[in-house]
């Protein structure tokens, strides 16, 4: 007996220790089992997300393709991006609508049920009220996203448009996306699902990128055909211009010629003398001829001094502030620039447009660019640089015209009274205006002066009186 329960003891033993062997050998299985699972379903999630990253990436080439290869027919666009939407983005059906002042008219539809569809065609202009979906996007211009069409307060209310909707195209989940150029609305692109199911980010993201190579595809077309009536328009006219006279288009093309040709004028003299030319349809003006003008010289004084211990940078930056102050005053007072050298400008006033009293215009003219660049040396003077500033006025006869060779003429005064300005100038203290004796008499009961006794000028045979201008007489 206490054999057999041995036995039978050892039997049992045995038995356990088999059935714990087992379990370590099958735990290890159920635990890879299931990591092997979890893999498999992130392996499948990834793939997914793979193939719909590469179905939108198709989608959206497939789109740009066709707006690239029909720009002056948008129909096409329409269809296919609306296709591509409702395909990529799990939808059922889709429209795509314009805006036509107060209401949006359907333009192209996708997948919608047959009366659906054919109630839109009898009526594709649609006016909906602010509590729909599309009222509401018309209103704000932002995205509309319904998760239910059967719960939008203009169903509840049994709007007929939001009833046909529903019950007839079998709307439930709705898209809508605005269509915007510069912050207008366009139109409205839409995708329709007939089960509650929203959409994701993604396919919003989509659907977003659609509906904007949507305005981009409208635009092009715009464009292209105001290209093409503009063409056609051209075309028609220069038929007649044909049929009225043969020989007109040779006459039409010197006058094109003769236009730029005074549009190069402009580019090479002073604006007053390119202008007066451009007006007449004549270039006398710029043959040599004589003329009673007022010449006004200016420079600037310590100038070279300057230029020989700034920086180059500086000396450009001084110029173009004073060059700037002095251009002002010369389109001010009709004067005419005739050449500007460093620091030396000169400016003659009754050629080849004239003015009323030039030798006042002139002096007016000095004393408010005095003014300027006294301004202008006070900031130099803090900066560290003594520059002053002088000028020279005279009156009298030259002989004007272009001087130079083709592709590049100046218009130029030659005789004695450029030389007195400039004479005049040089003898010109920093802040003075040296006005010649002619000049006074032109001016003398609208300025102030002061003599400052006579020089001997460099050219002149005789010495020369000279005045100082103080202000102007109020």
């Amino acid at each position: 007996m206490k054999r057999r329960s041995r036995a039978r003891g050892g039997l049992a033993k045995t038995g356990r220790r088999r059935t714990v062997a087992l379990k370590l050998r099958t735990a290890p299985k159920a635990a890879r089992s299931s990591s092997d699972a979890t893999g498999q379903t992130e392996v499948a999630r990834l793939t997914r997300e793979l193939t719909e990253a590469l179905e939108r990436q198709t989608a959206t080439s497939e789109v740009l393709q066709v707006i690239s290869t029909s720009p002056g027919d948008i129909q096409p666009v329409f269809a296919t991006v609306l296709e591509k939407a409702v395909r990529v983005c799990g939808a059922h059906s889709g429209n795509l609508l314009l805006c036509e002042g107060d209401a949006l008219r359907i333009v192209a539809m996708h997948g919608a049920p047959s009366q659906w569809s054919e109630l839109r065609r009898r009526e594709p202009t649609v006016r909906p009220p602010p509590v729909d979906p599309l009222g509401r996007l018309v209103a704000t211009r932002q995205l509309q996203h319904v998760a239910d069409c059967r719960n939008e307060p203009a169903y509840i209310a049994r709007y007929p448009g939001a009833v046909a909707a529903v019950e007839l195209g079998g709307l439930r989940t709705v898209l809508a996306v605005p269509m915007l150029k510069d912050d207008e609305l366009v139109g409205v692109f839409a995708i329709y699902r007939h089960e509650v199911r929203p959409f994701t980010d993604k396919q919003i993201e989509l659907v977003e990128s659609f509906a904007a190579q949507a305005v981009i595809a409208i635009e092009n077309a715009r464009l292209l055909k105001e290209l093409r009536e503009r063409t056609e328009q051209v075309e028609a006219q220069s038929q007649e211009l044909v049929k009225l006279n043969q020989q007109l288009e040779q006459r039409v093309a010197d006058q094109i010629g003769e236009i730029e040709r005074m549009s190069r004028l402009r580019r090479f003299l002073p604006p007053q003398v390119a202008d007066l030319i451009v007006a007449s349809g004549t270039e006398k003006q710029l043959e040599s001829h004589r003329r009673e003008i007022t010449a006004l010289f200016c420079d600037l004084r310590g100038f070279t001094g300057f230029t020989e211990s700034a920086d180059a940078e500086d000396v450009i930056a001084l110029l173009r502030d004073y060059h700037a102050a002095i251009g002002e005053k010369i389109n001010k007072y009709s004067g005419t620039l005739e050449r500007y050298a460093g620091d030396g400008v000169m400016v003659i006033f009754n050629d080849p447009v004239s003015v009323e009293n030039p030798a006042l215009q002139a002096v007016l003219m000095a004393l408010e660019v005095r003014e300027a660049i006294g301004t202008l040396t006070e900031i130099w003077r803090r900066w560290g640089h003594e520059i002053g500033f002088g000028i020279g006025i005279a009156h009298g006869f030259a002989t004007l015209g272009t001087i130079g060779f083709e592709g590049r003429f100046d218009y130029a005064a030659i005789g004695t009274v450029s030389n007195v300005a400039s004479r005049l100038c040089d003898e010109a203290k920093p802040g003075q205006i040296l006005i010649s004796p002619r000049v006074l008499t032109k001016v003398e009961n609208a300025v102030k002066v002061e003599p400052v006794g006579e020089f001997e000028l460099k050219g002149i045979r005789r010495p020369l009186a000279a005045y100082n201008v103080l202000s102007a007489l109020t």
